[in-house]
């Protein structure tokens, strides 16, 4: 029953749908042909037999049939307007209605096909009415019931549903109790330890309340407050670890002197362990504690170290006297771990290192520059040092104990930018030392300062080789304060050998100069040694100057031979050059006498003899031994011999000089007679100047005549000062002779020189000094003997006819000299008889004498061709 109602119902819907359509269709159709082809309906009319002819025309009318029937009603506009455009339009309607009536036929025959199944269909619907009228009631019924009967269900389930959602609430609220509870919790942790100023556990808390906490509480007001409070709390911490890491710096830079010296100390203590201690696990220096240091960096809960905002302890409160603690334990570097982990955090860590580098680059320039009177005392130079180690003892501390805020790279590049600001300034300042212990302390400063940094591993050899350079400014200061001291040692000697009474006295003075002489030790006391006190002085002066450059070699890691090579270097320029000086100061001053000379001659011989003493002094105390290949040799014996030599020619000078003195009292009377008969008198002149030459030749008995290795006989000094004395005699008599002011000459004055020259030749013949073999002293009158005696006995003839033999009797005559001798006297004859001892009319004396005078320029000629 119920299958044919809805097949009626679908049929009589299908029915009517279809009529719809085709109704639908042709309306459309016709509407659009009348719109659109009314004012052209008479034309197409005539032309329509001829296009029905065309069977192409009868295709295409039936393409577009079939077109509009299977193609949506809105979008056949398109097609009509080609019915129009092809000018059929007349024969297409005629198409159109015939297809028009075919479809009303097959809709039609349908119909009829299904009319008594629409039939049949009806009256089973107009039977189930009835029965649906009874089942309606029914149901109805059934409702009532049913509603009536689930009243007390549906109150209970109010009830329950009221139950339910109470309980989804408490479970809402306990779950975002459980949310906010951390969050209130954590962020009251984080102001206890804002409170309590511990930064980094807090932004440790602050990163986890925000990362974690908030997120999981939700959108709460409370939780918005937070959120905004957050970005000020982290910029708080910044700047608050920020400030207390400025503190830290202007704390360090402050304080740096006083960590210096504590790890100079610590250098100082390391240096004094003896051997047996050294074999002990230590500590090195600078590095103890740093293994707790980066163990302690970090708390249980990451925080570095502890929280407290001193960057540097109590500095003023360290006990100096005992134990010397690490130079980093005098430093809390809490505020640079706490700093460096806070920008760590907060991603900022490139610049935390970017400033803390640049901020420690500005301290290295203020602690590299030294104060101008530095120089001044040793205290400016050990504050200098102090404050560069105690820079570079924090800078090594955070290198190892930071992890990446300072590199290797960077602590080197700083070193070697104060590497070469120190030696810059040391260079300066020390040149305006003057002080030799000054320069003593300060080496050993700068060697401890050296030592200290090369124990936490910077390289220090251009401190060395700068030590070397102020070696040699320490050696000229030596030798400027040896110099006054050898001049204060001559200046107040006397110049006299050393009387010793008693055997204590004199073995004080042989263990101040190395003297070894047998026959001076056998003789009793009261004795004289032959120098005087500026031997021992001397002496003891060169193994002073040997131990202050000794000293100066101590702890440069020098090896024996070079401190060997150094000290004998150094001691040569002080006798080649400052004790040669003073040695020719002393013998060259005004108002020294003979006697002083003397001793100076005998001073420098045995001074001489102890330059071996002085090399083997010098190899003991650098246990190099003397015969060492390339080993520098002192030049001790030069020194002396030619300070002896120097005296020496000081003696001949002074000696001749006090001739000279003599020689002016001369007072020849040159137009003086023949003596009557008898013989003449030397001169008063003369008689004063040899007994001049008698006691001073005796002060000569006091040079010892004993030969010395390597050196002269002092012996022949005295020798030679006698001879050249004779010669100096000698040569000014000539001189008074040929003298251009003395224009005439008589025979008589002549025989006064001869008497004169007698008496010398009496003082030579004597023997003033001993040591001349026969009559060596008399060569030195020689020339002037026999020039006196052709004159005195006019024996031109011998000299004229032997002239130039080696048998001649007057060979040591000059022919010029005698030629200008006679043209005086050939003045003088013309106004005075003085030849009249030889019985000659004046005519034959003039005439002689102009032969002799010719014949002597013969010779002269002769002798020039």
């Amino acid at each position: 029953m119920a299958k044919t109602k809805e097949i009626a119902a679908h049929l009589a819907y299908s029915v009517t749908k279809s009529s719809e359509l085709c109704s639908s269709l042709l309306c459309d159709v016709r509407r659009a042909a009348l719109a659109l082809g009314s004012d052209r309906r008479s034309s197409e009319l005539s032309g329509s037999t001829c296009r029905m002819a065309s069977v192409e025309i009868a295709a295409e009318h039936e393409r577009i049939l079939r077109e509009i029937e299977s193609t949506d009603t809105n979008c056949i506009g398109p097609t009509l307007r080609s019915v129009y455009d092809g000018q059929e339009h007349g024969l297409f309607m005629e198409k159109l209605d015939a297809r028009i009536r075919n479809h009303d036929r097959d809709i039609e025959r349908m119909c009829n096909h299904h009319f008594q199944g629409f039939v049949d269909s009806i009256t089973e619907l107009l039977k189930v009415r009835g029965e649906a009228q009874k089942l309606k009631s029914q149901v109805t019924e059934t409702n009532q019931r049913l509603q009536n009967d689930g009243k007390e269900l549906i109150t209970s389930m109010e009830e329950l549903k009221q139950c339910r959602v109470q309980q989804r609430n408490i479970a809402n609220t306990i779950d975002k109790l459980t949310h906010c509870l951390p969050v209130l919790e954590m962020y009251s942790r984080l102001q206890e330890q804002m409170s309590a100023k511990r930064y980094y556990p807090a932004l440790c808390t602050l990163e986890q309340l925000e990362q974690t906490c908030l997120p999981r509480a939700g959108q709460y007001r409370f939780c918005s407050i937070m959120a905004e409070n957050i970005p000020k709390l982290r910029t708080h911490i910044r700047d608050t670890a920020m400030s207390q890491l400025r503190d830290f710096l202007e704390s360090i830079r402050k304080h740096s002197d006083k960590i210096g010296q504590t790890a100079v100390k610590q250098a100082q203590l390391q240096r004094s362990l003896d051997g047996s201690l050294s074999m002990q696990p230590r500590t090195l220096i600078g590095r103890r504690g740093r293994k707790e240091a980066m163990a302690a960096a970090t708390e249980s809960d990451g925080s570095p170290l502890s929280e407290q905002d001193s960057g540097i302890l109590d500095v003023e409160d360290e006990d100096d006297d005992d134990d010397v603690s690490g130079a980093q334990e005098l430093v809390d570097f809490s505020p640079v771990y706490r700093c460096l982990h806070i920008y760590t955090v907060l991603g900022l860590r490139d610049v935390f290192e970017n400033y803390y580098r640049k901020q420690r680059r500005k301290q290295a320039r203020l602690v590299l520059q030294p104060h101008s009177n530095m120089h001044e005392t040793l205290e400016g130079y050990r504050r200098y040092f102090n404050q560069i180690v105690g820079f570079f003892v924090v800078e090594d501390h955070v290198l190892h104990t930071t992890r990446g805020l300072v590199n290797r790279a960077y602590v080197e590049e700083l070193w070697e930018l104060a590497l070469s600001k120190i030696v810059a300034a040391l260079r300066t300042h020390s040149s305006y030392c003057d002080d030799p212990n000054l320069v003593l302390d300060l080496k050993n400063l700068m060697v401890l300062f050296a030592d200290t940094l090369q124990g936490y591993g910077f390289p220090v050899s251009q401190l060395f080789d700068m030590l070397l350079e102020m070696r040699e400014q320490y050696g000229e200061i030596l030798l400027k304060r040896w110099n006054i001291t050898f001049r204060q040692v001559l200046d107040q000697d006397n110049y006299s050998p050393i009387p010793v009474s008693t055997e204590e006295e004199y073995r004080h003075y042989t263990s101040l100069f190395p003297m070894q002489d047998p026959e001076l030790e056998k003789l009793p006391f009261p004795k004289k040694l032959p120098f005087s006190e500026f031997v021992p002085k001397v002496y003891s002066q060169l193994k002073e100057f040997i131990y202050a450059c000794l000293k100066y070699s101590e702890d440069l890691h020098l090896s024996s031979t070079e401190v060997d090579d150094m000290i004998r270097k150094s001691t040569n320029l002080l006798l080649t050059r400052t004790l040669s000086n003073c040695l020719q100061y002393a013998i060259k001053k005004k108002n020294v006498g003979l006697a002083e000379l003397v001793q100076v001659i005998i001073n420098t011989t045995h001074l001489e003899q102890s330059c071996h003493f002085l090399e083997e002094f010098i190899s003991n105390i650098t246990n190099v031994p003397p015969d060492t290949v390339n080993a520098t040799k002192l030049y001790g014996t030069s020194t002396f011999k030619d300070a002896r030599h120097a005296a020496e020619a000081e003696i001949y000078t002074n000696l001749n000089t006090k001739i000279d003195q003599f020689l002016q009292l001369a007072d020849y009377d040159w137009m003086a007679s023949p003596p009557a008969g008898g013989s003449l008198s030397a001169s008063d002149y003369l008689i004063d100047l040899i007994a001049f030459l008698n006691s001073t030749f005796s002060v000569f008995t006091n040079l010892p005549g004993t030969a010395i290795d390597h050196a002269t006989l002092p012996g022949k000094v005295a020798q030679t000062a006698c001879m050249s004395a004779c010669k100096h005699i000698s040569t000014s008599l000539m001189e008074l002779l040929l003298n251009p002011e003395v224009r005439q000459i008589s025979i008589g004055a002549l025989h006064q020189l001869n008497a004169d020259v007698k008496e010398c030749e009496s003082f030579a013949r004597a023997g003033p000094v001993a040591g001349f073999q026969g009559d060596t002293l008399l060569l030195a009158f020689s020339d002037l003997r026999q020039l006196l005696d052709l004159f005195t006995q006019w024996d031109w003839s011998t000299y004229l006819v032997d002239y130039g033999k080696p048998t001649c009797k007057y060979l040591r005559v000059n022919p010029h000299i005698s030629l200008a001798l006679l043209e005086k006297m050939k003045e003088t004859s013309r106004k005075n008889n003085v030849f009249a001892q030889f019985r000659k009319t004046d005519r034959d004396r003039q005439k002689l004498i102009d032969t002799i005078i010719k014949q002597l320029r013969n010779l002269i000629t002769q002798q020039q061709a």
